[in-house]
């Protein structure tokens, strides 16, 4: 199976692996010599906590090279007036009458804590191509649904959260 990813994730992946392997790599090089240089690394804590960090930065560049070069890329356009990928929506609950923004995002980015929540995810789905205006039904299980009405799009407005967030 695939990870299916937007153009821009590829791009932010990318420029992560860049930072890591200019930036981050060097200082890490650095810190291990440096440790090294203290003498008998039997008991050398320094050395081993640098080279653990040096080995966990190559790891995440592996990760993201293999992330990359698996992925399906998904298209992230939608019309200005619909819910789509990298959106913002404003959606107000009708079970407590309270109103929350959520960042719609692909399945790798995901963090409800953080308001982004997947594509794939219950109330992904149900957002996906409504309109300011449309009421939802969010289906979590068979069990339990509830509805929310979509009140307003933002488009390509991932906050600095979003941006930030590592994949």
């Amino acid at each position: 199976m695939f990870n299916q990813l937007t153009k821009k994730d590829i791009e932010d992946m990318q420029a992560e692996i860049e930072n890591r392997k200019v930036v981050i790599r060097p200082k890490l090089l650095e810190a291990v010599k440096e440790a090294r240089a203290h003498g008998d690394l039997s008991e050398n804590f320094e050395y081993y906590a640098a080279k653990k960090e040096k080995n966990a930065n190559e790891s995440r560049i592996r990760f993201l090279e293999r992330m990359i070069k698996t992925a399906e890329v998904i298209d992230d356009s939608s019309a200005d007036d619909e819910v789509g990928i990298n959106d913002t929506v404003k959606v107000l609950f009708e079970e407590d009458n309270t109103e929350d923004d959520f960042t719609i995002v692909s399945t790798m980015r995901g963090d409800s804590l953080k308001g982004l929540i997947s594509f794939e995810s219950p109330m992904g789905k149900a957002l996906i191509g409504k309109k300011v205006g449309d009421r939802v039904n969010i289906e979590v299980n068979k069990e339990y649904s509830y509805y929310v009405k979509v009140v307003k799009i933002s488009k390509d407005n991932l906050g600095e959260e979003a941006k930030i967030r590592s994949f």
